[in-house]
């Protein structure tokens, strides 16, 4: 990607900037690639077209593009502002205001940023980084967690007194904060005062399920409709929040939890503090029927939801073991119909 890169800027005024340089020096792997240049767009073009990728505007206010990869790589292309030394004024934390010219020679690191990352510190560049842009309050927490740093004293002060700013920012961008977030991640923003204010607490419930979908739910619950989360999120949602444990271990019980709950059967329970009924859960799949014993047109009844009705008894008398053939099926739809 890099070499690439210096292909298509060659000659020109470019560096390669943020969480890709960070993590280089760190000797992570770097996924995505950020480069700061004197004109975006046509070099995002032009990067597509040898690399095969996409490129779109990613801000037209800011004149930033993206081109995204195979394997859901991406190189963003943005305006540098000013000189790099400015534009590297405006960022977050000391080890993402790091530039590397594209050309090649040493580093430019005005706010000693190789120094912190040798600390394993996060360093705000400057005391209005919450303020202009309040996203980095959870960044903050984020960053702490991945990569195993701890935010510097007087970084940590200014953020818990700029705590209540966290709300300020975009719903979406929030939410692509949490949802790569850990149990540890969690914790700390909690700690950190950044909870509270979006509506989230912590419980034992945390840890039961290693899922950001799951975590999401167990520290917001019915407040993570406050973010735009998906049609299935809600539905997940939803089945977690109104599961009833179980009243026993027994066929029967475990089909009508199963049915209020699949396919989330599992993690309802662990929502719930029952793992110890999860095999139970588990046993119940596997014995699972690929076909019913009967279909809603065969019942012999106009459609309405006295057949839903009938197809759920049938379905959960073959569950329990008390039918076993279209036959007895049938049969309990005459004893049910009868009268």
């Amino acid at each position: 990607m890099d070499e690439l890169v210096r292909e298509v800027l060659s000659g020109e005024e470019a560096w390669f900037v943020g969480g890709a340089v960070r993590d280089e020096l760190l000797g992570r792997r770097v996924q995505d690639v950020d480069v700061v240049c004197r004109d975006p767009a046509p070099a995002a073009r032009a990067y597509a077209k040898r690399a095969g990728g996409f490129p779109f505007a990613l801000s037209e206010q800011h004149s930033s593009w993206r081109v995204v990869l195979d394997r859901g790589r991406t190189v963003d292309f943005t305006p540098v502002h000013g000189t790099i030394e400015s534009d590297l004024a405006r960022r977050d934390f000391t080890v993402n205001a790091i530039a590397l010219p594209v050309a090649g020679g040493e580093a430019v690191d005005p706010s000693g940023g190789r120094e912190d990352l040798q600390l394993r510190l996060l360093r705000a560049v400057s005391e209005t980084i919450f303020q202009d842009d309040p996203l980095r309050l959870l960044r903050a927490g984020r960053l702490e967690e991945q990569l195993g740093f701890k935010l510097a004293p007087l970084t940590e002060e200014l953020l818990r007194t700029h705590a209540e700013l966290v709300t300020k920012a975009a719903g979406e961008r929030i939410l692509a904060e949490l949802e790569q977030l850990g149990p540890r991640g969690y914790r700390r923003l909690d700690e950190l005062g950044l909870l509270v204010p979006l509506g989230g607490s912590i419980d034992e419930r945390l840890d039961a399920v290693d899922s950001p979908r799951y975590r999401l739910v167990a520290v917001f619950k019915d407040d993570v409709r406050r973010f735009p989360v998906s049609g299935e999120t809600r539905r997940y949602a939803r089945v977690l929040l109104r599961a009833a444990r179980p009243a026993d271990r027994s066929a029967r019980a475990i089909h009508r939890f199963r049915r209020e709950s699949e396919p989330w059967a599992v993690e309802a329970l662990a929502y719930l503090g029952a793992p110890e009924l999860i095999p139970a859960v588990e046993d119940a799949r596997a014995r699972d029927f690929d076909e019913p014993l009967l279909r809603g047109d065969e019942l012999g009844l106009p459609p309405g939801p006295e057949v839903g009705r009938l197809l759920e008894q049938i379905a959960e008398e073959r569950a329990v073991g008390t039918i076993s053939t279209r036959g007895e099926a049938l049969d309990l739809v005459r004893r049910e119909t009868s009268g």
